[in-house]
């Protein structure tokens, strides 16, 4: 092996910077200039201001992150600045300005001048200082609506290139198997069409901003046993197929993402970060993805640690590297000498890490980071100040979470009509980080930090309320903490509900890591029982007598005590946001009319996990177990002030060759007095499959918004390429015979159903197939835009 360094010169320079040539020459060219050194040098990043004192933001991070000397790192060059925002506090302007320095001082340092590429999380907002914190994915995919969510996260996009980032850590695909796992606020539900339809919606918008998207966790992360995180997977290679992966695939085919992120955990055995027949065989021979695939955060040292597949660091960095790891975050570990040791003895060939810096050089050259000059685009940033929460961004963040919030009940109290005493009580009420998931900067970095205050205008549900009903007499108590069991101010509470006219009961989540909190990553749950001494509150609450309106502002959903049957009214917001207080109060005066579906099921007891509604007959209620896990409100409920008549069902096309298409049609009516919204959900039975169903599956879905008296009349047309499956033989085939497609409100409520057959052979299909039901809406009567 030789360290020695090539000269640059005129001809080489002018290759690499050449924009006329293709990019593959020009990395290509830049490549055969580059030391060993130099070359890893690009495969990873460094996290200069990570934290060692134990106040993890990413696992293990106070054991796994180490010093890093600067001086000595950066004449080789560096692939990735991590975080350079999303670590500490720092004012927009200023650090975009300080990025633009440090990136400056990278060109200056290197040979080459190759600037460092940006990464920053954005799950639910640019994860910065002073950024709109948007709702959590998990009310994304409660919206129903991939174009709200493509707005928002074009919006999250450009902010990040305002301050010179380049790529962003999202969206998570991961479908929810278990609801006990605390990262299901990061997910979008637990259904993979929803989760890819509304994934591919936020790719595209990120994208198109100019940011590079990054899928994560790929793949069976929220699969885990017990909900338990970073824990194994034993999913069955069914299962991973049909009910895992569809979201990847689909994001990949359709969205045009440039990054992809493995997953922590090992599949039956075999770590993610060190599996070729997935990140190699899968994601590239096969659905054809050509972007990077970056090391979710130290796992590729975790082969070593925690997984036990690894000698050392070497081995470690070997395996993931020729699995198709190409970028090692968040620091130099793994990658650093310990990859260049085992290029030295032989462990791996030179030329993996020439493909792996390849991708990431092609990456560079798409950025426009390897133009002259090469001055980072941070730079023209840095002037002045930036806002990175507009008055643009709030009102979108509040439009998301309007449509986000969920009305799971409601006896006619709803929307109030301006009672004279309103009672607001339980430990969400006055707080103002109840709306925020693990991912927004105040709960994931700002707490560490409470000398820089929250950064961003966030109004407590008690604040909200006040404007909202400002005739109104609003007297407040917590009752209980979220998670602290205390009860002896129940009775304060229940007296407080017993003088009111009606009561608001906030509950829910405390958003944090690690144990930290009761929603979020490392946050996991033995049950679904609300958190600490809520539910003896709730039924404290309950008993007063009062019409009481429960409202739960949390990161999953939970069982609710006895409040299906006796609450006046439930609203469910996922961590609606920043703006989330005032959409809650403006549904609870009516001034907004709900329109929100559940992404997730809200189960009936707190110990029937895990459980979905992609469930087979066996896995429904029977008469051979006394577990009955038939949730309280199924996937897709959701209700309005608004009522809606389906009618007129059609079968304009009612059997089909395997390789054609179906057709119904229906008409929608708004016969309610107020405009509203609807949703038309799509649902595949199949009475009789070669290998076992569920009952019920998602595959398509329609928003519908009508004025008073309006109607509108729906087409569908369903290609037979939606029926597949993952046969015996574990190909993806349409098999023919009889099914049922159902038009329904929710999961559990399919008022129109219709009879259809597939004719002909059984086909084979592949990842060209049709992944959406065509819709086609036509005006009966008036339609509001």
């Amino acid at each position: 092996m030789t360290t020695t360094q090539t000269p640059l010169t005129t001809t080489t320079e002018e290759s690499w910077r050449d924009r006329t040539l293709p990019a593959d020459a020009r990395a290509a060219a830049l490549i055969a200039a580059l030391t060993l050194e130099e070359k890893i040098a690009q495969l990873y990043g460094i996290w200069i201001g990570a934290s060692d004192d134990g106040a993890d933001v990413a696992p293990h991070q106070h054991e796994m992150s180490g010093t890093v000397d600067l001086d000595e790192l950066l004449p080789k060059g560096l692939g990735q600045i991590t975080r350079a925002f999303g670590t500490a506090p720092v004012d927009a302007a200023l650090g975009a300005q300080s990025l633009a320095q440090l990136q400056h001082r990278i060109v200056a340092s290197s040979r080459f001048g190759i600037p460092a590429l940006v990464h920053e999380e954005c799950l639910a907002g640019f994860a910065a200082y002073g950024a709109t914190a948007y709702p959590v994915p998990l009310s994304w995919g409660a919206t129903f609506d991939p174009e709200l969510i493509e707005q928002m996260a074009h919006r999250i996009g450009a902010d990040m290139r305002s301050v010179g980032v380049h790529q962003g850590l999202a969206p998570v695909l991961d479908v929810v198997r278990d609801a006990r796992w605390g990262r299901v606020e990061e997910t979008m539900g637990e259904d993979p069409y929803l989760v890819g339809t509304v994934g591919t919606a936020y790719v595209r918008g990120l994208e198109a901003s100019g940011i590079v998207a990054t899928l994560k966790h790929f793949v069976g992360y929220s699969a885990s046993r017990a909900g338990r995180n970073l824990a194994p997977v034993s999913v069955g290679a069914r299962e991973l197929a049909d009910v895992l992966l569809p979201p990847f695939e689909m994001v990949v085919r359709d969205a045009g993402p440039r990054s992809v992120m493995n997953a922590y955990t090992d599949l039956d055995g075999v770590p993610t970060a060190a599996d070729r027949d997935l990140l190699t065989g899968l994601l590239r021979e096969t659905w054809g993805f050509s972007g990077t695939v970056v090391a979710d955060y130290f796992s590729v040292a975790f082969l070593e640690t925690l997984h036990g597949t690894a000698g050392d660091l070497g081995d470690a960095a070997a395996a993931a590297l020729e699995a198709g790891i190409d970028v090692e975050l968040p620091t130099v570990h793994a990658f650093g000498e310990p990859l260049v040791r085992a290029v030295a003895d032989g462990r791996i060939d030179e030329a993996v890490v020439d493909r792996a810096v390849l991708r990431v050089l092609l990456q560079k050259i798409d950025l426009g980071l390897l133009d002259e000059p090469a001055a980072p685009a941070a730079a023209s940033a840095a002037r002045g100040t930036i806002d990175l929460d507009p008055p643009e961004n709030r009102a979108l963040a509040r439009r998301i979470a309007e449509r986000a919030i969920v009305l799971l009940a409601n006896d006619g109290t709803l929307p109030l009509a301006a009672p004279a005493r309103i009672a607001v009580i339980g430990p969400t009420a006055d707080d103002p980080l109840a709306v925020l998931g693990c991912y927004a900067f105040p709960t994931h970095v700002g707490v560490h930090h409470p000398e820089a205050g929250l950064g961003i205008e966030l109004p407590t549900l008690v604040e909200a309320l006040r404007a909202e009903f400002p005739a109104s007499e609003i007297t407040i108590a917590a009752g209980t903490s979220i998670d602290g069991g205390e009860t002896d101010g129940i009775e304060h509470a229940v007296a407080i509900a017993a003088s009111a006219d009606v009561v608001v009961l906030a509950l829910g989540d405390r958003a944090g890591l690690f144990g930290r909190g009761t929603s979020g990553e490392g946050c996991d749950a033995e049950t679904l029982d609300l958190p600490g001494a809520q539910t003896a509150l709730l039924e404290a609450v309950l008993d007063s007598g009062t019409p009481t309106v429960l409202t739960m502002l949390s990161g999953r959903p939970y069982v609710l005590g006895s409040a299906p049957d006796r609450a006046a009214g439930i609203l469910q917001a996922f961590f609606p946001g920043e703006e989330g207080t005032r959409a809650l109060a403006a549904i609870l005066s009516g001034r907004v009319n709900p329109s929100g579906r559940l992404p997730v099921s809200v189960p009936a007891t707190p110990g029937a996990q895990p459980s979905t509604y992609l469930a087979s007959t066996l896995a429904r209620r029977n008469e051979v177990s006394n577990i009955d896990p038939t949730a309280r409100y199924p996937f897709g409920h959701g209700l309005g002030y608004s009522a809606f008549a389906w009618r007129d069902l059609e079968v304009e096309i009612a059997e089909a060759t395997t390789d054609a298409a179906l057709r119904l049609s229906l008409t929608v009516e708004n016969v309610g007095d107020r405009a509203g919204a609807d949703i038309v959900q799509l649902y595949l039975h199949d009475p009789v499959a070669s290998v076992v169903r569920p009952l019920q599956r998602l595959i398509g879905f329609h928003r519908v918004e009508l004025e008073p008296g309006a109607s509108v009349r729906l087409t569908v047309e369903v290609p037979a390429d939606l029926t597949a499956f993952t046969g015996r033989d574990g190909r993806r085939i349409v098999e023919p015979g009889a099914l049922v497609l159902g038009l329904g409100r929710s999961s559990g409520d399919l008022p129109l159903q219709a009879s259809v057959e597939l004719t002909g052979p059984v086909r084979v299909v592949d990842n060209a197939r049709a992944l959406h039901p065509v819709w086609r809406s036509d005006a009966v009567g008036a339609v509001s835009p």
